[in-house]
């Protein structure tokens, strides 16, 4: 696959690699199982709707081990024209990066171009 366009590139250049074993135990941790390293983005669309970003949540998790969901709005006022929306999370395994990232490039890009750029969030 190609380079990605110039909204996409600042986006996804940085994925943050998560330890989940350094989060609570959970039952498969405490069976004794190893844990994989998590590739999670966090992105947001300022101008996005609420309806987009569950179509693109939706869309994203078609994608076999990509889980997504929604971040809260974090914003103290109301503004018609921000999105209801703070944001969307995304996360996979390290060890699917190669399948994963370019199906998940090739939507947020779709997105994007349609909607207005992504921009990345801190945790």
């Amino acid at each position: 696959m190609g380079q990605l366009p110039e909204i996409m590139a600042d986006s996804l250049e940085k994925p943050d690699m998560t330890d989940p074993s350094e989060s609570a135990t959970s039952d498969t941790e405490a069976s004794g199982a190893a844990v994989p390293q998590q590739v999670e983005y966090r992105l947001h669309s300022p101008r996005l709707p609420l309806a987009v970003y569950r179509e693109v949540a939706a869309h994203l998790r078609q994608i076999e081990g990509v889980n997504t969901g929604l971040l809260p709005q974090t914003a103290k006022e109301f503004d018609y024209l921000q999105s209801q929306v703070g944001g969307i999370w995304i996360r996979y395994d390290a060890e699917a990066a190669a399948r994963c990232q370019p199906q998940t490039e090739v939507i947020l890009t779709h997105y994007g171009d349609r909607y207005g750029h992504w921009e990345t969030l801190s945790k």
